[in-house]
């Protein structure tokens, strides 16, 4: 296992209010964070990024020349910062605000004021998905497990794939919605699906209904990764037959002792 500590990361602050930024930097201090950047705008930020790419970046919400999104989607799409993780830091309790950072792959999103437990919980998830800490299974060798990763976002896909990738999982196939994947599963078998629950066309319930009454691997495992907070769609989900349910954004280790389970029955 190849594994970091919170002094080893780098982190970008991003937040336009010098009183918060001093709070924040404190409480990353107090978690053993030493190497930390600051900016006040969005093009700060980039600028920063380009000449010392940090680990992480902890971002406001609202800023004089933008909002986090933008800077998020400008992350996710250029290559060579795709691998920087971002973790919201907001007072928006709105679900609908917060929706596009749950699906974008943040690694945490942190209500203003965050406690201690709030914010060591999102940098180990971040060092999480540094790290590689491979399965270690009975039944199965870690690197020939198929697995079919289902979702309409390709940033979301992205973070799943390095997730489970950091676990030794190397056979991964991406479908974009559930109709793509219920093609593929007609010409491929797999070991385990890990499905997002709102998607266009097909949705994460209806694919479970596919799976489990309708295919050739009605037996197959099934995570279900969503930031849905309806109770009755997700008790629906597990009437339905998924075995396991991860919110978005998810915890790595979660995710790990997840899979063991799922692997192991």
């Amino acid at each position: 296992m190849t594994s970091l500590s919170p002094s080893e990361l780098s982190i970008l602050l991003l937040e336009p209010s010098e009183t918060q930024r001093k709070i924040i930097i404190t409480r990353l201090q107090q978690e053993g964070v030493s190497s930390i950047q600051t900016a006040a705008t969005i093009a700060e930020a980039k600028e920063i990024i380009h000449r010392h790419k940090p680990d992480l970046i902890a971002s406001a919400l609202h800023f004089i020349d933008g909002e986090a999104t933008e800077l998020l989607q400008y992350i996710k799409m250029t290559p060579a910062l795709s691998d920087i993780q971002f973790m919201l830091v907001s007072s928006e309790c709105r679900r609908e605000q917060l929706e596009i950072f749950r699906q974008s792959g943040v690694v945490a999103i942190l209500p203003k004021p965050f406690n201690a437990e709030h914010l060591a919980t999102a940098l180990n998830s971040t060092i999480d998905l540094l790290s590689n800490d491979e399965l270690d299974l009975t039944h199965f060798d870690v690197h020939s497990i198929r697995v079919l990763v289902v979702d309409d976002s390709r940033m979301a896909r992205n973070v799943i794939k390095r997730t489970i990738g950091n676990l030794g999982i190397q056979l991964i196939t991406e479908a974009v919605d559930g109709e793509q994947a219920i093609s593929l599963m007609k010409d491929n078998m797999y070991d385990l699906v890990i499905t997002d629950y709102n998607m266009p066309s097909v949705d994460g319930l209806a694919l479970t209904q596919y799976i489990r009454n309708h295919s050739q691997q009605s037996h197959i495992p099934i995570l279900m990764v969503s930031s849905e907070a309806n109770d009755t769609h997700l008790s629906n989900v597990f009437s339905a037959g998924v075995n396991a349910l991860c919110d978005k954004p998810f915890e790595p280790q979660l995710v790990k002792k997840i899979l063991y389970q799922l692997l192991e029955e």
